[in-house]
C-alpha cells in the first residue's frame, strides 16, 4: 500500500501544466494575467509553462509578451506568435505542438478567467481522474458579472439548451453534453485528449467550445466541473461582433444535425 501511494505521489510530482493563451490586442491585460498565473502556480507548487500565441496584434501585445519573458524567464513564458488571426482552433493546435506539459489549460487572456481557480481544476482532475475539467458559470456558486446584452443573450440561449434545469428534448437526446456550461473556454485537458478533440472538431467561433465538450462525451471521455466566477474583460474591446449571434445559432443547428 505504501509503495503504491509513493508511486502515485511521484507521478503527481511529474505532472506539468501548459497554459495556452491565444491573444489579439491584449497588451494591457497580458501582464496582469501572466502575473496571476505565476502567483497561483507558484503558491500551489505545480510545474507549469505559459504559451502565448499572438495572432499579429497591432497594439504591441507581442512586444509586451517579450518583456514578460525577460522578467519570468523563457522556461516559463514561451512565445509562439503567428502572422495573423487564424482562428481559435488552429491557435490551440499551434500551442499544443510546443507544449511540454502532459496537461493543457486553455483560458482567455482578458482576465475573464481568474487563475485562482486553476488549483481547484487540478485538484478536481486528480480526485476523479477526469479527462477534461471545465469551469462552469451555471452550477454551484458559479456566476457571470459585467456582460452586455449580446453576450447574455448567447449565453442564456446556450444555458437553456444545455443546463439540466432548462434542458430541452433535442439537447438531452441528441447531444447529451454531460456538462452545464458548453460555451465556456476555461478548461483543463489531458494533452492527448485535447489533441484528439481538436483534430475532430469542425466548428468555428463560439460553437467551437461547445463542440469540444460534445465530442468529448461522444468519445467517452470523462468530464468534471468546477464552479467559476466569470468577469467581463477589464481592458480592451470584446471580440464578440454583431454577427456572432446569427453565426452561433447556425453553428448550433449544424451541431445538432451532425452529432
Amino acid at each position: 500500500m505504501a509503495s503504491r501511494k509513493s508511486s502515485s505521489k511521484r507521478q503527481a510530482n511529474k505532472d506539468k501544466y501548459s497554459v495556452l493563451l491565444p491573444t489579439y490586442n491584449e497588451r494591457e491585460n497580458l501582464p496582469l494575467i501572466v502575473w496571476l498565473l505565476v502567483k497561483y502556480f507558484g503558491e500551489s507548487g505545480y510545474d507549469y509553462e505559459i504559451i502565448v500565441i499572438d495572432d499579429g496584434s497591432p497594439d504591441g501585445t507581442l512586444q509586451v509578451a517579450q518583456q514578460l519573458q525577460g522578467i519570468y524567464g523563457a522556461h516559463r513564458v514561451l512565445l509562439r506568435p503567428r502572422e495573423k488571426k487564424l482562428g481559435l482552433g488552429t491557435a490551440y493546435i499551434h500551442g499544443i505542438k510546443h507544449a511540454t506539459g502532459n496537461f493543457i489549460i486553455i483560458m482567455d487572456a482578458d482576465l475573464s478567467h481568474h487563475p485562482k481557480f486553476i488549483p481547484e481544476f487540478i485538484q478536481k482532475q486528480k480526485e476523479g481522474g477526469f479527462d477534461v475539467v471545465s469551469g462552469t458559470r451555471y452550477s454551484g456558486n458559479g456566476g457571470v458579472y459585467g456582460w452586455d446584452l449580446r453576450r447574455k443573450l448567447i449565453s442564456r440561449v446556450t444555458s437553456f439548451l444545455s443546463c439540466s434545469r432548462g434542458a430541452n428534448f433535442l439537447t438531452q437526446v441528441l447531444l447529451r453534453p454531460g456538462a452545464s456550461d458548453l460555451t465556456g473556454s476555461f478548461r483543463l485537458y489531458k494533452k492527448e485528449v485535447l489533441e484528439q478533440l481538436v483534430d475532430r472538431c469542425v466548428s468555428k467561433g463560439y460553437v467551437f467550445q461547445m463542440e469540444m465538450i460534445v465530442r468529448a462525451r461522444q468519445l467517452g471521455y470523462s468530464i468534471g466541473e468546477v464552479p467559476i466566477s466569470f468577469v467581463d474583460r477589464v481592458y480592451g474591446e470584446s471580440k464578440l461582433g454583431g454577427n456572432e449571434i446569427v453565426s452561433f445559432l447556425k453553428g448550433l443547428l449544424t451541431l445538432f444535425a451532425t452529432t
